[in-house]
Protein backbone atom coordinates (compact mmCIF):
# COMPACT_ATOMS: atom_id res chain seq x y z
CA UNK A 1 0.00 0.00 0.00
CA UNK A 2 1.37 3.52 -0.90
CA UNK A 3 -0.43 6.96 -0.13
CA UNK A 4 -1.36 8.40 -3.11
CA UNK A 5 -2.95 12.17 -2.09
CA UNK A 6 -5.79 14.19 0.09
CA UNK A 7 -8.86 15.55 -1.73
CA UNK A 8 -10.44 18.42 -0.60
CA UNK A 9 -13.04 19.95 -2.48
CA UNK A 10 -12.75 24.25 -3.12
CA UNK A 11 -15.03 26.65 -3.65
CA UNK A 12 -12.68 29.34 -5.44
CA UNK A 13 -10.29 27.50 -7.52
CA UNK A 14 -8.33 30.68 -8.41
CA UNK A 15 -8.53 31.85 -4.70
CA UNK A 16 -7.26 28.22 -3.37
CA UNK A 17 -4.34 28.19 -5.67
CA UNK A 18 -3.25 31.75 -4.89
CA UNK A 19 -2.76 29.76 -1.44
CA UNK A 20 -1.74 27.00 -1.71
CA UNK A 21 0.66 27.78 -4.24
CA UNK A 22 1.54 31.36 -4.25
CA UNK A 23 1.52 31.69 -0.72
CA UNK A 24 2.36 28.25 0.90
CA UNK A 25 4.65 27.57 -1.90
CA UNK A 26 3.13 24.32 -2.62
CA UNK A 27 3.60 23.93 -6.97
CA UNK A 28 1.23 21.93 -9.41
CA UNK A 29 2.05 19.02 -10.82
CA UNK A 30 -1.11 18.52 -13.11
CA UNK A 31 -5.04 19.65 -13.81
CA UNK A 32 -7.85 17.45 -14.86
CA UNK A 33 -10.67 19.16 -16.83
CA UNK A 34 -14.46 17.00 -16.85
CA UNK A 35 -17.10 18.99 -18.90
CA UNK A 36 -19.22 16.02 -18.25
CA UNK A 37 -18.91 15.86 -15.00
CA UNK A 38 -18.58 20.12 -14.66
CA UNK A 39 -15.51 19.50 -12.60
CA UNK A 40 -11.73 20.05 -12.17
CA UNK A 41 -9.29 18.56 -10.50
CA UNK A 42 -5.58 20.25 -9.94
CA UNK A 43 -2.98 17.45 -8.08
CA UNK A 44 -0.62 19.97 -5.93
CA UNK A 45 3.02 18.80 -4.22
CA UNK A 46 5.50 20.39 -1.79
CA UNK A 47 8.79 21.34 -4.78
CA UNK A 48 10.65 18.15 -5.31
CA UNK A 49 8.37 16.13 -3.06
CA UNK A 50 5.50 14.44 -5.55
CA UNK A 51 4.70 11.16 -3.49
CA UNK A 52 1.99 12.79 -1.67
CA UNK A 53 0.29 15.00 -3.40
CA UNK A 54 -2.74 17.54 -2.48
CA UNK A 55 -6.19 17.16 -4.97
CA UNK A 56 -8.15 20.01 -5.12
CA UNK A 57 -11.56 19.18 -6.61
CA UNK A 58 -12.95 22.38 -7.47
CA UNK A 59 -17.53 21.40 -8.50
CA UNK A 60 -18.08 24.40 -11.35
CA UNK A 61 -21.43 24.45 -9.72
CA UNK A 62 -21.50 26.01 -6.51
CA UNK A 63 -21.90 24.06 -3.10
CA UNK A 64 -21.39 24.54 0.55
CA UNK A 65 -19.13 22.53 2.30
CA UNK A 66 -18.93 23.70 5.70
CA UNK A 67 -15.97 24.32 7.91
CA UNK A 68 -13.47 21.85 6.60
CA UNK A 69 -12.33 20.88 9.74
CA UNK A 70 -14.09 17.56 9.69
CA UNK A 71 -11.79 15.47 8.39
CA UNK A 72 -8.71 16.94 10.29
CA UNK A 73 -5.81 18.63 8.47
CA UNK A 74 -3.04 18.47 6.27
CA UNK A 75 0.76 18.77 7.39
CA UNK A 76 3.50 19.81 5.88
CA UNK A 77 7.07 19.38 7.33
CA UNK A 78 8.80 22.49 6.46
CA UNK A 79 12.67 23.82 6.76
CA UNK A 80 11.99 27.17 9.13
CA UNK A 81 8.62 27.52 10.49
CA UNK A 82 9.05 31.04 11.85
CA UNK A 83 10.47 32.63 7.97
CA UNK A 84 7.40 30.49 6.92
CA UNK A 85 4.91 31.87 9.49
CA UNK A 86 6.56 35.30 8.54
CA UNK A 87 6.22 35.10 5.01
CA UNK A 88 2.73 33.58 5.27
CA UNK A 89 1.84 36.68 7.71
CA UNK A 90 2.63 39.22 5.50
CA UNK A 91 0.98 37.76 2.32
CA UNK A 92 -2.23 38.49 5.10
CA UNK A 93 -2.86 34.39 6.14
CA UNK A 94 -3.77 34.46 9.63
CA UNK A 95 -1.61 32.05 11.56
CA UNK A 96 -4.26 30.50 13.96
CA UNK A 97 -1.55 28.39 16.31
CA UNK A 98 1.48 30.29 16.05
CA UNK A 99 4.85 28.28 16.52
CA UNK A 100 5.38 29.44 19.67
CA UNK A 101 7.06 25.96 20.95
CA UNK A 102 9.48 26.42 17.67
CA UNK A 103 8.20 23.02 16.10
CA UNK A 104 3.96 23.70 15.20
CA UNK A 105 2.10 26.06 13.54
CA UNK A 106 -1.32 25.79 11.98
CA UNK A 107 -3.22 28.21 9.63
CA UNK A 108 -6.53 27.66 7.59
CA UNK A 109 -6.94 27.69 3.75
CA UNK A 110 -9.62 30.10 2.18
CA UNK A 111 -11.98 27.62 2.30
CA UNK A 112 -11.11 26.67 5.95
CA UNK A 113 -9.13 23.47 5.85
CA UNK A 114 -6.63 23.25 8.81
CA UNK A 115 -3.25 23.37 7.85
CA UNK A 116 -0.08 22.04 10.03
CA UNK A 117 2.92 23.30 9.99
CA UNK A 118 5.71 21.11 11.34
CA UNK A 119 9.57 22.09 12.02
CA UNK A 120 11.76 20.04 10.36
CA UNK A 121 14.30 17.58 12.62
CA UNK A 122 14.29 19.04 15.81
CA UNK A 123 12.19 22.21 17.47
CA UNK A 124 13.86 25.99 16.66
CA UNK A 125 14.27 28.05 19.95
CA UNK A 126 11.27 29.87 21.19
CA UNK A 127 11.80 33.53 19.55
CA UNK A 128 9.76 36.50 19.88
CA UNK A 129 6.55 37.54 18.29
CA UNK A 130 5.61 33.88 18.25
CA UNK A 131 6.45 33.15 21.81
CA UNK A 132 3.98 34.78 23.00
CA UNK A 133 1.45 35.27 20.59
CA UNK A 134 -1.89 33.50 21.43
CA UNK A 135 -3.89 31.54 18.91
CA UNK A 136 -6.41 33.22 16.83
CA UNK A 137 -9.29 31.80 15.97
CA UNK A 138 -9.76 27.92 15.66
CA UNK A 139 -6.99 25.47 14.50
Amino acid sequence: MKYLHTMVRVNDLEKSLEFYCTKLGLVEIRRREVPAGRFTLVFLSAPGDESAQLELTWNWDPEDYGGGRNFGHLAYAVDDIYALCQQLMEAGVTINRPPRDGHMAFVRSPDGISIELLQKGGSLPAQEPWASMGNTGSW
